[in-house]
This record gives C-alpha cells, sequence and structure tokens, in this order.
C-alpha cells in the first residue's frame, strides 16, 4: 500500500466512525473496488486506533472524572453516579475485546469480503430499521444496568464482523 492510499483510507475511516455504518467494510471495499491490495486487519486497527485516540482526546476531562470515580468505588468502596458509568463501561468493554481475541484471526482469514459485508449490511441496516420504529426511546443513564452494559458489549463484539456499525448495532442492542 502506498502513502496515498493510507491517506485516502484514514480519512474514510475518520468520516465513517461516528455514523450507523461499517467503517471496517469503508476500508475494505475501497481496495476491493479500485483493485489495491487488501491493506489487513492491523492497518484498520491502526487507523481505529487513531480514532480512538481522537476520541480520548477529546472527551479527556469526561474520561479523567470517570476513571478518578472508579478508582474511588475501588479504594473507599462507595460507588457514586460517574463510579457505576465507569464499572458499565469496563463491562461492556469485555465482550468485544474476548472476542476479538478468540475470532481476531478467523474474522481476518474469513469474513473480509464483499459478499459478507454487503449481508451484514443488509441484515443490520433492516434490524436498525425495526429498532428504529418500534423501539422504546431514549432511557436516561440512571436506567441502564449491568444487563444493558452486557448487552452493549456483546453487540461490540458483533460489530468486529465487517460490514456490521459499532454505532448502528450499539443503538440497536440498546
Amino acid at each position: 500500500m502506498d502513502s496515498v492510499q493510507a491517506i485516502i483510507l484514514a480519512l474514510v475511516q475518520g468520516f465513517t466512525e461516528f455514523l450507523p455504518i461499517s467503517s471496517s467494510a469503508h476500508l475494505i471495499l475501497p481496495s476491493e473496488l479500485l483493485g489495491w491490495e487488501d491493506q489487513g486487519l492491523a492497518f484498520d486497527v491502526a487507523v481505529h486506533v487513531g480514532t480512538l485516540l481522537a476520541i480520548v482526546l477529546y472527551f479527556r476531562k469526561e474520561l479523567i472524572s470517570l476513571a478518578n470515580a472508579w478508582c474511588l468505588s475501588i479504594v473507599k468502596r462507595e460507588l457514586s453516579a460517574e463510579g457505576r458509568l465507569a464499572w458499565l463501561i469496563v463491562l461492556a468493554t469485555i465482550p468485544a475485546g474476548f472476542s476479538g481475541l478468540v475470532f481476531g484471526d478467523y474474522i481476518e482469514g474469513e469474513l473480509r469480503s464483499t459478499q459478507v459485508i454487503a449481508t451484514t449490511t443488509t441484515v443490520f441496516a433492516l434490524v436498525l430499521l425495526a429498532a428504529d420504529r418500534y423501539g422504546k426511546r431514549a432511557r436516561g443513564l440512571p436506567a441502564i444496568g449491568w444487563k444493558d452494559a452486557l448487552l452493549i458489549g456483546l453487540s461490540q463484539a458483533l460489530a468486529l464482523v465487517p460490514g456490521t456499525s459499532r454505532s448502528g448495532i450499539t443503538m440497536t442492542a440498546d
């Protein structure tokens, strides 16, 4: 992959990450459509880490506050609203992390295809449409419990499959 391709794919990642579309699929499709060599999962992870760093920088004050509340919940055994949210985030992170470790090679080897992307994009777009039309509307953070966090975490694990939008599947799961 040359520098121009890397820059184009990094821009695609940045523009698509927060939309309810699969940014991972949008990193695979240009290679397919333009005849480029597949950049591989390592590159995809690298540009996702870039997005993560931008998010961490933007939300640094909130993240520091959550981390402090989480630490205080351990040291003082007192659970504030922020400490509770921090624990829910930790819980929601576990399924995707575990799934990535266990299924990462399979996902990279078997699921990086236009057929998988077309299928998952279509299926989860229909699921998101149904959730939007028939699902519950907004709930506040106090209403979210450990079962909700686990469900969100499992949906994040499912989003490891190219064509499955992380934000879309999370909105659907909630």
